[in-house]
């Protein structure tokens, strides 16, 4: 399962989130699971719900130590039996833009 995940501090009077929002970031590279960060989410895959919502718990509490508010953005791509892809889905997509 693919989880595309954004948590963000609010309520910390500074519109500056970075420092915060790499904590998050450092517990899904510490997961161990294979992801991807971009400017707007960070994408995980897991093998199973619980494995990847736990990595998601984690990160909002990372976020949540150092913030009075905490906002969760998520969306899930749950596809049993799938793994890889994390990678695959886009190269799916750039061999149809070439075909």
């Amino acid at each position: 399962m693919l989880i595309a995940f954004s948590v963000a501090p609010s309520g910390g009077g500074s519109d500056s989130v970075g420092e915060i929002v790499a904590e998050a970031v450092r517990v899904v590279r510490e997961s161990g699971l294979p992801h991807e960060t971009t400017s707007m989410f960070t994408t995980i895959e897991a093998e199973t719900w619980d494995e990847g919502m736990e990595v998601v718990k984690r990160a909002v509490a990372a976020v949540q130590a150092r913030a009075p508010r905490v906002s969760l953005v998520l969306k899930a791509d749950i596809r049993p039996g799938h793994t890889g892809q994390l990678s695959a889905k886009v190269e799916r997509i750039n061999q149809a833009l070439e075909g």
